[in-house]
């Protein structure tokens, strides 16, 4: 839906184009009933229609007004037409030429929301009015409907600056209300994840130092030592990604880290050394989150399972905000084309980024041991 200023844009863009097509459907309406069998007219009617479709086309695509079609267009069906009718289609009362000046409305209005200067808004608005007076007193008007067209070309641009001012004082301050709430939601996941350490360093860490000061166990055992240095290790991934994303509070990016720490731990707890690196995680959704965090612990599986080592990398970087997430081991490899079905890298890893818009590549050879790299957004 894009940015609440860009609601409003879009909005604006939608509100002065249909006001437009209002008007060049009373054209179409005017030269069918009383000039159809004048060329001209028509030809005036096309170029009115091929003004609107470029300058409301181009807006549409772009997002906003380009203030040179736009002054194009006030030069053009606002000025222009009414006197190319005037001299060459034989229009030469006020009624058959009203459907022509009608159009000065829509493009005061369009002028009115993409000119950001205010002198020349009103120069634009003189010019149409000028426009509207010399050619209903060609046609010997009288000053009701000169006034009367006057003030529909003054109020087109007043309302459409008015209705302009409110809807983007409106999406300016829906775009600060949602950097509030994103502020706030960082906050909370930082804080989740500040909590969930704690409680990991009181688990783990703590806990076995507790207990070696207690004189409880042996500390020179190799178990003991196996665990002090799994412990060792996590603290200097903690240490590496709270220094990586203390500089930017986005949400998701405390999510990423955290969830695949809480791969690395699952696999360390089976006696699979993991050397862990992260840096710049970006942000991403909570769900993408989880699958590379299941697709890792999945890849870690396979390598206690049938990579005949103890050892695995994990490397997780971010750039332009695509994330990348690569699991390697240095075991006897495989080769992927003749992998099963049934295998869970197939299905738990390919499956699962898949599912999240992510991808899966998967790069081995018996005896070059295995990389799996996986991407998201894919």
């Amino acid at each position: 839906m894009g940015s609440g200023l860009q609601r409003a844009q879009a909005f604006m863009i939608l509100a002065t184009m249909l006001y437009r097509a209002s008007h060049l459907m009373v054209g179409l309406v005017a030269v069918i009933q009383h000039q159809r069998h004048r060329p001209v007219s028509w030809l005036v009617l096309a170029a009115a229609v091929g003004c609107s479709v470029l300058v409301y086309g181009t807006a549409r695509s772009r997002g906003w007004f380009a203030p040179r079609l736009v002054w194009a267009d006030v030069l053009i069906t606002g000025c222009v037409l009414p006197f190319v009718a005037y001299a060459w289609s034989g229009v030469q009362q006020p009624a058959s030429i009203a459907w022509v000046m009608l159009l000065g409305g829509s493009a005061s209005a369009a002028a009115a929301v993409t000119i950001r200067r205010p002198a020349i808004v009103g120069a634009v608005v003189v010019l149409l009015a000028v426009t509207h007076l010399v050619g209903y007193r060609m046609t010997g008007a009288g000053m009701a409907v000169v006034g009367g067209h006057l003030n529909a070309v003054l109020s087109s641009a007043v309302m459409a600056w008015v209705f302009w001012w409110y809807l983007r004082k409106q999406g300016s301050l829906l775009d600060a209300a949602t950097e509030q709430a994103m502020t706030a939601e960082a906050e909370r996941a930082r804080y989740a994840e500040r909590i969930a350490h704690h409680r990991a360093l009181h688990d783990t860490v703590l806990a076995t130092l507790t207990t070696i000061a207690g004189g409880g166990i042996d500390a020179n055992t190799p178990q003991v030592r196996g665990r002090c240095a799994r412990e060792a290790a996590y603290l200097r991934r903690l240490i590496q990604q709270n220094a990586d994303s203390e500089p930017s509070p986005e949400t998701g990016t405390a999510l990423v880290g955290a969830a695949l720490e809480e791969s690395v731990r699952s696999a360390e707890s089976l006696d699979l050394v993991v050397t862990a690196q992260y840096c710049g995680l970006p942000t991403v959704p909570t769900a993408v989150a989880t699958a590379l965090a299941a697709a890792v612990t999945e890849a870690f599986n396979n390598v206690l399972r049938h990579a005949g080592t103890g050892h695995a990398y994990l490397t997780a970087t971010g750039d332009d905000g695509q994330l990348v997430v690569t699991v390697v081991d240095r075991g006897v490899g495989f080769d992927p084309a003749r992998v099963g079905d049934g295998l869970g890298l197939r299905h738990s890893v390919h499956a699962r980024m898949r599912t999240v818009g992510g991808v899966a590549e998967v790069d081995s050879a018996p005896g070059d041991g295995a990389r799996i790299e996986l991407r998201w957004p894919g």
